[in-house]
This record gives C-alpha cells, sequence and structure tokens, in this order.
C-alpha cells in the first residue's frame, strides 16, 4: 500500500523569524519536500531540513502547485510556501484549484492544511502606528490578470465607503501608470492631505518605511516590494504614527466642525446610545460635558441608523434587494490559422479584431500565431466565434507548442496530415515549462527544428528525430539525434513516450534539455553532451 502523503500550504509571514507561527516552523521543519519561489525558498533557508527543496522564479506559480500535489499524491509531506498569508494573494487557492481540476475531494484526496501566516496589511500596519483600526480592504494594482476597468471601480467603491485601503503589488518597472491612477481616482473622494503610509519590505534587512499623504504619494520611492496604506477620513497622524480612530463620530455630532466628545470620552458605552448591546427605548442620561447640553434621549436603534443614513446621503435598502454582477477577468490564449497553414483571410483578421475590440489586445508572435488577451465575463462566445472561421485555439503558459515550417507544395505536403496529428495528441498539453515541437517536412529543416525542444525531420518516407536543443544563450547547440529513418506509424506513440516522462518526472520550469542532462536518460536514449567545448569568456549581460 502506497502512504498517503500530505500537502501544506504555509504561510511564513513578512520574512523576519520572530514573526513566522511556531506552526509553521513545525511543518517546515518535518517535510520531505518543500517548494516556492526562489527568492522566499531563500529567506527561510535556516529553517528547511527537507531533502528535496523545488525554487522557481516569479509567473511559475501554477507548475508549483502542480509539482506540489504531484510529489503528494506520490506519498511525501509537501510544503508549499508564501510570504505573508498563504490565501491573500498566495499560494493557498491555486493548489486547491490543482487538486480540484484532479477530482480532489477532502475525503479520499491527499491530506491539505493552510498554515496561516501574518499578511502585508497586518505586518505593514503594526510598523506604520495604528492605521486598520476600522472598516479596511486590500487591492491589488497588478492588471495581469484581472482587468484595469474593474481595479478602478473597486478602488472607487472603497474610496466612496471611506474603507482604509491597503495596495498591493502597487507599481513595477513596467507598470507605473495603476498607482497614479488610483491616486486621482482616491483625490476625486478623499483630501489630499489624507494620511498615507508607504512600506518597502516589512520586517526585512531592506525595510522602509515613509510617512507621507494622498497628495504627495508619488513624490516618493513605490515598487513591487512596496505596501500603500491610505488612511480613511479620520485617519490622522501623530508623532511619525498613522491611527484610525476605532470608532466613527458621534451621530449628534455630524458636520461641526469641532467634535465636543474628547477620545476618552467618546469610548465609554453611554457616550454610545445606538450601540447594538443598548436597550431600545431606555433613558440615556449623558455625563455632564461643558459643550453639551445634558437631556434624556428615547432610543431607537434602528431610527437612527436610518437617520444616520440619511446624513451621509445614503438610502435604505430593502433586505431582499440583491445586485449581481458578473467580474471580467483577462481571457489570454492563442489563435493560429493552423499548423500547416500559415495564410490568414480577411474574414478571420475582421473576427480577430471583432473579438479583441477596444479593451483586449492583440500580440503576433515568431511562432506564427497570436497571442490574445481579451477582458470578458463570457470566454466560450470568444472561442466559438474564432472556432467558427476556422482559427485554432490554444493555451499559453508552460504547455506543448506545435511548430511547422511553411510547407511547399507538392511531395513535401506529405507531411502535413504527420504535423497535425502531433498538434491533435499534444497541442496545450500543460507541462512543468513550455516545450516546443519543431516539425519540418523535408531533409532541407529550413524551419531549424532541430534546434526545438523536440524537432522532427520529414525526409524520404520517415522521420529523423531530435530532442534536448539548446536555443539561446552563449552555450546553445542543437537536438540531440535519437532516431534516424522511423516508420510514420511510430511518430505519435515515441513523441507521447517522451513527453510523458519529462512531464511526470521534470521539476517546475525545467527545460526539456535540462531535464535530459539530469537524468542521462530518456526512454533508451543515452545523453551526449553537446554544448560547445570553447573557453568563451564572460558576457557584460549574463548567458
Amino acid at each position: 500500500m502506497t502512504q498517503q502523503g500530505k500537502l501544506y500550504v504555509v504561510g511564513f509571514g513578512p520574512g523576519d523569524f520572530q514573526h513566522i507561527t511556531n506552526r509553521a516552523v513545525e511543518v517546515l521543519k518535518s517535510c520531505d519536500v518543500v517548494i516556492g519561489y526562489k527568492t522566499y525558498v531563500d529567506l527561510i533557508q535556516d529553517l528547511i531540513t527537507a531533502t528535496a527543496v523545488i525554487s522557481t522564479g516569479m509567473t511559475e506559480e501554477v507548475s508549483r502547485a502542480q509539482e506540489a500535489v504531484k510529489q503528494a499524491e506520490a506519498g511525501k509531506s509537501v510544503a508549499v510556501i508564501s510570504s505573508g498569508d498563504a490565501g491573500v494573494y498566495g499560494m493557498a487557492g491555486l493548489v486547491y484549484e490543482v487538486l480540484i481540476e484532479q477530482g480532489w475531494t477532502e475525503k479520499t484526496g491527499v491530506p491539505i492544511e493552510i498554515v496561516p501566516g501574518i499578511s502585508a496589511i497586518n505586518s505593514c500596519a503594526s510598523l506604520l502606528g495604528a492605521p486598520v483600526m476600522h472598516d479596511a480592504c486590500t487591492i491589488s494594482l497588478s492588471d495581469h490578470l484581472t482587468p484595469w476597468d474593474l481595479i478602478a471601480k473597486r478602488i472607487e467603491a472603497a474610496a466612496m465607503a471611506d474603507f482604509v485601503i491597503a495596495f498591493y503589488n502597487p507599481k513595477s518597472g513596467r507598470r507605473t501608470r495603476q498607482i497614479a491612477e488610483a491616486q486621482r481616482i482616491l483625490l476625486m473622494y478623499r483630501h489630499p492631505d489624507t494620511p498615507v503610509g508607504l512600506v518597502k519590505s516589512a520586517y526585512r534587512e531592506t525595510q522602509q518605511i515613509q510617512m507621507t499623504t494622498l497628495q504627495e504619494m508619488l513624490e516618493h520611492d513605490i515598487g513591487m516590494l512596496t505596501t500603500v496604506v491610505i488612511g480613511n477620513s479620520s485617519t490622522f497622524m501623530y508623532d511619525g504614527k498613522m491611527i484610525t480612530p476605532r470608532g466613527y463620530q458621534r451621530k449628534y455630532t455630524l458636520g461641526e466642525e469641532k467634535q465636543p466628545l474628547k477620545p476618552h470620552q467618546r469610548l465609554k458605552k453611554e457616550a454610545e446610545p445606538w450601540a447594538m448591546d443598548q436597550e431600545t427605548g431606555k433613558s440615556y442620561e449623558p455625563q455632564a460635558i461643558a459643550t453639551v447640553e445634558p437631556k434624556k434621549l428615547e432610543v431607537d436603534t434602528l431610527a437612527l441608523a436610518e437617520e444616520a443614513l440619511g446624513y451621509l446621503g445614503g438610502t435604505v435598502v430593502e433586505p431582499k434587494q440583491y445586485v449581481h454582477q458578473k467580474m471580467e477577468a483577462i481571457f489570454e490564449f492563442a489563435v493560429s490559422p493552423g499548423v500547416a497553414n500559415k495564410k490568414i483571410t480577411p474574414q478571420q483578421m475582421l473576427v480577430l479584431a471583432e473579438v479583441v475590440g477596444e479593451k483586449g489586445s492583440m500580440e503576433y508572435t515568431p511562432d506564427h500565431e497570436f497571442i490574445l488577451r481579451i477582458p470578458t465575463t463570457s470566454p466560450e462566445r470568444i472561442t466559438d466565434r474564432l472556432r467558427e472561421v476556422g482559427l485554432i485555439i490554444a493555451p499559453v503558459g508552460d504547455v506543448v507548442k506545435m511548430k511547422a515550417c511553411d510547407f511547399c507544395d507538392g511531395e513535401k505536403a506529405d507531411a502535413i496530415p504527420y504535423a497535425d496529428a502531433l498538434q491533435e495528441a499534444f497541442g496545450g498539453m500543460s507541462l512543468p515549462k513550455t516545450l516546443n515541437i519543431g516539425f519540418n517536412g523535408c531533409g532541407m529543416a529550413c524551419y531549424k527544428a532541430v534546434m526545438d525542444d523536440i524537432g522532427i525531420v520529414y525526409r524520404k518516407g520517415a522521420f529523423d528525430v531530435f530532442i534536448g536543443a539548446k536555443p539561446v544563450g552563449r552555450t546553445a547547440h542543437p537536438g540531440q539525434p535519437v532516431v534516424e529513418g522511423l516508420d510514420k506509424g511510430q511518430l505519435v506513440p515515441l513523441v507521447e513516450s517522451i513527453i510523458q516522462e519529462y512531464k511526470a518526472n521534470a521539476h517546475p520550469n525545467e527545460r526539456l534539455f535540462k531535464y535530459f542532462k539530469r537524468v542521462k536518460k530518456i526512454g533508451n536514449f543515452i545523453y551526449q553532451d553537446l554544448t560547445p567545448k570553447i573557453k568563451i569568456a564572460p558576457a557584460p549581460c549574463g548567458d
């Protein structure tokens, strides 16, 4: 009987050992495998005793989640790490998505435990003072997967509702306008002097804290490692600290510039006749305060709440009135006119322009395909429309990509059915890293199939197969020839065996040539080192 593994998703807080929970430390020290973003792995290296540590770069979240599930199902105890809290812009949701896609249930599937950590809004708030003492929200300004129009709506809604706001991912080298646009929206509803705190790398050696205002916040350094905390209408600065009072101004002093109750007086229970734990209709005798004349109040909490809404310009919504709105998301995918067809028709171009619209984008790539990024609530409508005009649709990311030559006329077109068969069998298959299958229809190999992960050359009615090319860098080399004169009926089974072995055993983000070099054997094919045997001077830009 196979030993059952367990999957942990661990939030380790801001990265300082003093702010990581005991449970997180226990898990990290007990797991067989630790998987995470390389920078995060380095932060907690001293806590890791696992026999296997798998680290990848940014944007490799899906492959990390898939590898974690695979290792846990193989009987290993696996920790997937996230900074902050794993359930707040972390890995927890993605791990569940991968499990659900594979039919996981809590009763029958691998056990999973989410280990909570301190989120950035909490760690940054502690360094700023006490800015998150009342209703607050977090908003990511990254529009990589969420349309900016939707993010802008969320910012405006939070500004109108007077939330304290924490902006995550506020700015990067390529994304510079989002934080400026967020400031513009906020200034429509908040005073320019609203306190703002900027915290970069909280509780790490490179920590930076900056107190500023909404009007002046863009004058300071803001980047991907910065959390931007925007105060609400009652937040104030005191001795270098951001403080948001726990309660709002009292109802009977709304509109008054000067408040008659001092902070310590406002905190008394008897100063809150509309509080939920007070009895309706109870006579209230406030303490004598110089600016407020004592008087008895007959209190109806519901009436006071409705009246307060009136002061704020709000309306009372009937309990059964609901608003449901589908939220747009960025639908990203690849489109081509066909594996063996590089000619796109005017009708297809018109349909592409139609579905992309004004808000989407269309990027042509060297692989003879378009990458479409379209904000939508109905991706099926888009794919159906494109298929109607004969376009091929494929996912993007770490998948199998079928690349073929332009196919000359005549006898060289004999290879087309085999290129189509490979696309149908493997195109878009999810893998640890993008895998390119290059296909040439004749021995000239002018499409450079030998420089792809799996290169296939049709020659004299049979196939030559190459694997493990390294197409770029100073140590670039073609694929290793492994089969010559392969029978046509054996092509798809051979490619399938290579892909399945690679999929089952490769690390996340590990290209085929790196995997071949590491394991030394794929199927019956023995690795040969084809790296150029020349001394190469270091290049200033790296490999």
